[in-house]
């Protein structure tokens, strides 16, 4: 099967370019009458080189957010959304987006409601995204939902932003210290160590310690211990994925001292809050939105919760009932859960406290970050600044140990 671009005229009459696969140009021209065009012009395109890069090229939240955005305004504008996802098709730069919005609009053509079409493209539309695009399609507000799956995508964006902006910072300085401590290690210490054993004595404990290490860094096990250093990196990511990973982490990391535990838990309770109150407004029933919440929420003591909740409320209990039995949940949280249930206004409250959380977040971060850089002023120096030590100290006996 080769690629072929085409040119056609649809029913509108608009003139419609595209790419299909096919056998042949005979082949691929009747299949797009079959469809209703009037062919124009069938190529095969050319096989170019293949970007070397393009398996590590991924889909961005700021593409999905760009992409729902002008859907919802051409949905808006009266376009049909075969038309729009057309459109999208064509002037999409990201390519992997491209190919999934091509894949999207063929199975719409072939009669799959969009939902149902944006379900199939493996980790791209999140479960959130679909049940949405659903509801907005069952109520008629479709280009009204897509806005608000926007919304969704720019703030959770924000909220990751803000954390990685937190933990970029300690994590960079870490690894510079590690690799400067290395360096020292494997290229300055032996010098020293040399010249040291020409003059003999006994050298400091802080010294001999120094180029321990730095034998052991120069030597085979050097190899090892940077080995097993990455090894348990990535050993470490896998386990957090698994499900008593998840369970373990999601527990201590609400944990960690620092103010990094609180900020954690508020991230947790501000994407709680805003997913629960999107569902909410979009119409999706309040067992499924709250099922979905609990799969986003990105904590497992939160999505514990929530299923609880979940469990509760089929059986006829307020949301905020089971809510208040959960540490994690603040008594201002429950509280204006159960007024917003009281007065039917759910999704507003939810919002309202989206936005204090948001806020608080922000705060948070920034009180994180004035308590980190001095800290890792002080690990960066005690690091470097203890090998450097450690290696003038015999300076103050050499004139000893020449005598």
């Amino acid at each position: 099967m080769a690629l072929y671009a085409y040119k056609a005229l649809d029913k509108q009459g608009e003139i419609v370019q595209d790419k299909t696969e096919g056998s042949g140009t005979v082949a691929v021209a009747q299949e797009l009458r079959q469809q209703g065009l009037l062919v124009i012009d069938v190529r095969e395109q050319s096989v170019g080189q293949k970007d070397i890069l393009e398996p590590f090229k991924r889909i961005k939240l700021n593409d999905l957010v760009v992409f729902s955005r002008q859907l919802a305004t051409m949905i808006n504008a009266g376009l049909p959304i075969v038309r729009a996802l057309y459109v999208l098709s064509e002037q999409t730069e990201n390519p992997k987006l491209k190919d999934v919005v091509v894949a999207v609009r063929k199975d719409v053509e072939a009669g799959l409601s969009l939902s149902e079409s944006l379900e199939k493209p493996p980790e791209v539309f999140s479960r959130l995204y679909v049940e949405m695009v659903k509801a907005g399609e069952i109520g008629g507000i479709l280009d009204g939902v897509l806005l608000r799956v926007a919304d969704q995508l720019e703030r959770d964006q924000d909220l990751r932003r803000k954390v990685k902006s937190a933990m970029t910072y300690p994590v960079v300085v870490l690894v510079l210290a590690i690799l400067a401590a290395s360096f020292m290690l494997i290229f300055i210490v032996p010098v020293f160590a040399k010249m040291f054993q020409d003059l003999g004595g006994t050298l400091p404990l802080p010294t001999r310690i120094a180029m321990g290490a730095s034998d052991i860094l120069t030597s085979i096990f050097g190899v090892l211990v940077y080995t097993g250093m990455a090894l348990a990196v990535v050993m470490f990511l896998r386990w957090k994925k698994t499900e008593q990973g998840r369970k373990v982490w999601g527990q201590a990391v609400l944990r960690i001292p620092a103010k990094i535990g609180d900020v954690v838990r508020k991230v947790a309770l501000a994407r709680f809050a805003r997913t629960l109150a999107t569902l909410s407004a979009a119409g999706v029933p309040i067992l499924q939105s709250i099922e979905i919440t609990a799969t986003s929420s990105g904590n497992w003591v939160v999505e514990k919760a929530l299923l609880k909740s979940r469990d509760a409320i089929r059986e006829g209990i307020p949301i905020y009932k089971p809510l208040e039995a959960e540490p994690v949940f603040p008594p201002m949280v429950t509280r204006m859960i159960a007024v917003g249930e009281e007065t039917g206004d759910i999704d507003g409250m939810l919002t309202k406290i989206a936005e204090f959380y948001e806020s608080e977040v922000d705060a948070a971060v920034k009180a994180l970050t004035s308590i980190i850089e001095p800290l890792m002023i002080v690990v960066v120096g005690g690091i470097v600044g203890g090998i450097v030590i450690a290696m003038y100290l015999p300076m103050f006996e050499i004139f000893n140990l020449i005598e």
